[in-house]
């Protein structure tokens, strides 16, 4: 069960951090739902980490958001073509 909800978590997050950034990002469902899998990660150790917040905070989603959108910035400069 864990699984299916980090999917689905990842999923809405990947889709909220591609509708804040601005510009077009071509990727399908799949690297979406990764992109926020991975923000959520990175989010969620670093804050628990550095004691910001702790584990299950609603401030959560804010921060896997915006690991998300920082994700998403560098996987934008990486497969930038130009």
């Amino acid at each position: 069960m864990g699984l299916i909800v980090t999917i689905i978590v990842g999923f809405i997050v990947g889709l909220i951090a591609r509708a804040i950034m601005p510009g077009t990002q071509s990727m399908g469902l799949i690297m979406t739902t990764v992109l926020g899998i991975v923000g959520s990660l990175l989010a969620s150790y670093g804050g628990s980490a550095l004691g910001l917040y702790p584990a299950g905070s609603p401030v959560g989603w804010i921060a896997s958001v915006v690991g998300a959108l920082i994700v998403l910035f560098i996987y934008g400069m990486v497969t930038k073509k130009g």
